[in-house]
């Protein structure tokens, strides 16, 4: 198994692979400007088959483990005497249970978001600057399935474990694939594999597996614009603690500027890529138009 790297190195690797003024000093988009028209357009041509997959989780209301926030689900009008039934929603997106994209001012790192803006450009009022909304005309590319799992020939990874920059390889070679520019890059762990055979966990205790902070290069080198990752990218609990508790959400997010999903659900897609032998298709996502917010409930789609 490859080293992880200490905190300083880590450190080091954020100066590195900034993205910081590449697109402008007040760029708001960072990594989405990857993708171009042109990008679009070739990967519409992989629509082949026609199926289409949702990648997302359902927006649970029940309480369990690993949900321990459900979505607020109450009727404002419904049955006799009247005409229509009226529904109330409420819902904290970030965390652990729900299909989401954070948006470039969710994490920080000493005292700064993506692109340099000030932490202070987020507070009661809501997001000033990288906020959610600058995805309002959705996203639209190729995007790519690294099954880690069925490449490393195990039904998952456990809590905790570790993926590094050869697994990645390992995953493509797998799909016969080659990330590049302005893909959307979604990474399976299996997490959801799991639970259904073990059962729910809280991940806060127990943990999830994730991407070793090695792999930072790896994406900064690839040019990638979007991850996505059944889990939150990041191994739960963080191996630095609390003195770097989010290594890959500050080197996405903060220092390159890609935004990332947490907790999406690939496993009818990796079933529906290996059926086809198709590790490559169309991607597409429209999150919700929410201005000044740090994160969208969202429900990506792969059409292949």
């Amino acid at each position: 198994m490859a080293a992880r790297l200490t905190v300083q190195e880590v450190k080091g690797l954020y100066d590195k692979i900034s993205n910081w003024g590449r697109w402008g000093a007040d760029d708001e988009r960072g990594a989405l400007n990857f993708i171009t028209a042109e990008k679009r357009a070739r990967a519409a041509k992989l629509v082949h088959s026609g199926e289409i997959v949702s990648l997302a989780l359902p927006l649970s209301t029940k309480t369990t483990p690993d949900n321990p926030q459900p979505v607020q689900h109450m009727m404002l009008h419904s049955g006799p005497p009247g005409v229509a039934a009226l529904d109330y929603f409420g819902m904290a997106p970030h965390g652990m249970a729900f299909t989401h994209l954070d948006a470039l001012c969710h994490v920080f790192y000493q005292g700064k978001m993506y692109n340099g803006f000030s932490d202070r450009e987020v507070g009661r009022f809501g997001a000033r600057k990288c906020a959610i909304d600058v995805t309002r005309d959705g996203v639209m590319s190729r995007g790519v399935l690294l099954d880690i799992p069925k490449a490393k020939k195990v039904e998952w990874l456990d809590p905790g474990d570790a993926i590094f920059p050869e697994d990645l390889d390992a995953a493509e070679k797998l799909g016969k694939v080659h990330v590049e520019e302005g893909d959307i890059l979604l990474l399976r762990t299996g997490r959801h594999q799991r639970r259904k055979v073990k059962g729910a966990w809280d991940p806060r205790r127990e943990g999830l597996p994730g991407m070793d902070a090695s792999c930072l290069e790896w994406i900064h080198e690839r040019r990638v614009a979007v991850i996505g990752c059944d889990a939150v990218s990041d191994i739960a609990p963080s191996p630095y603690g609390a003195e770097l508790g989010l290594p890959i959400h500050i080197g996405t997010l903060v220092i390159m500027g890609i935004h990332l999903i947490d907790n999406c659900d690939f496993d009818a897609l990796a079933e529906t890529c290996a059926r086809l032998g198709q590790y490559e298709f169309l991607f597409t996502m429209a999150p919700l138009i929410l201005e000044h917010a740090t994160a969208s409930p969202v429900n990506p789609l792969a059409l292949l």
